[in-house]
């Protein structure tokens, strides 16, 4: 009988998963024990207590509103916010980036393939933390307020960033933002309804001019209806920088640009591949057919691609997000630099390297589930 278990694959590999199961908890023990030691021989206290007592600095860049005055709690809450909001428009302006640059790098034209294959081999063999340090002298060697660039009326650059108008607030934009959510709504029931009927009967329908039309149009009938008040907060100079409006710090737009231009240089290459793995005789009967170049890129390649495309694209995604962290580098606000100064004032740095994790972790975890979602949605179902 023990011959027989020691004979069973599946009995010994049991039992080197609990040793190794064994051996990590082992290991973490220690760890755990070696530390908890440490601070208590240095007089360190543990615990998340700290997170709760006043803060006591600034931080340059909040989404919500925030004074030293705050809890520390709260100031890494800003802190998440700057960080999900630099990776969530970085996600999306690298996709549009490297979507045209992947197609731009199979193009029939030599000097558009060249120049795209350039700019992928030229970005993805510098440093990313280089490439900051470029963008963020880029942006603060330009003129002073004083001298600040005006290329539309009522916008400004210079190096203490971009100033735009911004609308006065007024009662009726939460109205505007629920004809809007309604307007998308809207949308995505007529697209699923028209390409049922299109799958059903053949019969096509302009399912994306409907669309437009509905998130444009409820908007601004709920706009025009409330007397279409709109009344702009222009930035003015006052003394050495400029007041009202909106701003875009030169520290936000350095890293926005850097993780953009960075990660688009590798998803051009996905999507590269990703139409280079659609057979060629798809393209081939499309052509038969008589559809456009244009077409046949839209309708037939592309959504084959999608599925070579996504399960390497999700990997970018999450390293844009995690890259962001190198924003301490550039002075940007974001939740490893909020984490940094809280880890200096209190010296609770397992605590805060520990919040840091958590965050990340779930961050990742969360776009994972969201990838692997879209993922299985494009997905070709076989028997």
């Amino acid at each position: 009988m023990k011959r027989s278990l020691l004979n069973s694959a599946r009995f010994r590999g049991i039992v080197y998963q609990v040793l190794v199961v064994l051996v990590v908890l082992a290991v973490g023990w220690y760890l755990v024990r070696n530390t908890l030691v440490n601070l208590e021989a240095r007089g360190i206290a543990t615990g998340l207590d700290f997170l709760e007592r006043e803060a006591g600095f600034g931080i340059g860049e909040s989404l919500i509103a925030y004074s030293p005055a705050d809890s520390y709690l709260h100031a890494l809450a800003v802190g998440l916010l700057n960080t999900l909001q630099v990776s969530v428009l970085g996600i999306a302006a690298a996709t549009v980036i490297g979507l045209v640059v992947g197609i731009s790098r199979l193009s029939g034209n030599w000097l558009v393939a060249r120049l795209a294959t350039l700019y992928v081999e030229g970005v993805r063999n510098i440093p990313l933390l280089l490439q900051l340090f470029v963008w963020y002298g880029l942006v603060t060697a330009l003129p002073g307020p004083r001298q600040a660039l005006n290329p539309v009326p009522g916008i400004f650059l210079s190096n203490r960033g971009l100033k735009v108008p911004l609308p006065e607030s007024h009662p009726l934009y939460p109205w505007l933002a629920l004809a809007l959510a309604v307007g998308l709504l809207a949308a995505w029931g007529v697209r699923r309804w028209a390409l049922g009927r299109h799958a059903r009967s053949g019969r096509p329908f302009p399912w994306v001019l409907t669309g437009i039309a509905l998130v444009l149009g409820l908007p601004a009938l709920v706009f025009v209806a409330g007397g279409a008040p709109l009344v702009w907060n222009v930035p003015q100079l006052r003394g050495f920088n400029f007041v009202g409006g909106g701003a875009l710090s030169p520290e936000f737009a350095a890293l926005l640009a850097g993780l953009s231009v960075y990660t688009a240089a590798f998803i051009a290459e996905i999507v590269r591949s990703g139409i280079l793995a659609v057979p060629a005789g798809q393209t081939e009967a499309a052509q038969a057919l008589g559809l456009s170049r244009a077409k046949t890129l839209r309708l037939i390649v592309l959504p084959q691609a999608l599925r070579v495309i996504i399960p390497p694209l999700s990997s970018q995604y999450l390293n844009l997000t995690k890259n962001s962290s190198l924003a301490v580098a550039i002075g940007y606000p974001d939740l490893v630099s909020v984490a940094n100064t809280t880890i200096n004032q209190t010296g609770q740095a397992v605590e805060g390297v520990g919040v840091v994790m958590a965050a990340f972790l779930t961050i990742s975890l969360a776009l994972s589930l969201l990838m692997n979602w879209y993922n299985e949605r494009v997905a070709l179902v076989t028997r």
